[in-house]
């Protein structure tokens, strides 16, 4: 009962504070003291088209590390991408026409210095080998194998939850 009284107290506080006050209260912008990324990436979708929206993730350590007030460039992170879903199908030469801009936004981050990496077992299921992949691609024994890896050598896991937006921004501002 304590509790719930509190709470009340604690909203009629809130709601009884006059509009200019409120009005003067802000965010406050935080720049956290970061260091260059450790990072390795699971990429383990249900829809190969998924790899778009996901590659935002990368940009989205990337970008904010490599301006101000960091500066850091990106041959100082390290950063991995294990690629063993539908997704794989988008690093296969032959369907290129079908992914080309996806392809074309890996080999940018590769050229900053992102590793992206195939499963072997997963490339095994889709009847790939090697030679099918791009020369960006390294591929590993297993997924799973090589996520345990890094990890244990002190890189954060990223799993990027892919979700499709059923409103615009603007509707639901």
């Amino acid at each position: 009962m304590n509790k719930m009284l509190a709470i009340i107290l604690l909203f009629f506080t809130i709601s009884t504070l006059p509009a200019e006050q409120a009005d003067e209260e802000k965010a406050v912008f935080t720049a956290t003291p970061y260091q260059p990324a450790n990072a390795v990436y699971d990429f383990y979708f249900d829809n190969p088209e998924k790899i778009n929206s996901a590659l935002f993730w990368i940009r989205s350590l990337i970008n904010p590390l490599t301006e101000d007030p960091y500066n850091f460039a990106p041959e100082f992170m390290n950063i991995k991408v294990v690629i063993h879903g539908t997704e794989i199908v988008t690093v296969a030469k032959k369907n290129y026409p079908k992914y080309k801009d996806a392809v074309e936004r890996m080999r940018y981050y590769h050229a900053l210095g992102v590793k992206f990496k195939v499963c072997n077992l997963a490339a095994q299921d889709y009847d790939y080998s090697v030679d099918d992949f791009y020369e960006f691609i390294e591929v590993v024994p297993s997924a799973f194998a090589e996520l345990t890896h890094w990890q244990m050598q002190g890189y954060a896991l990223i799993t990027p939850k892919i979700i499709t937006r059923q409103q615009s921004l603007e509707e639901i501002r």
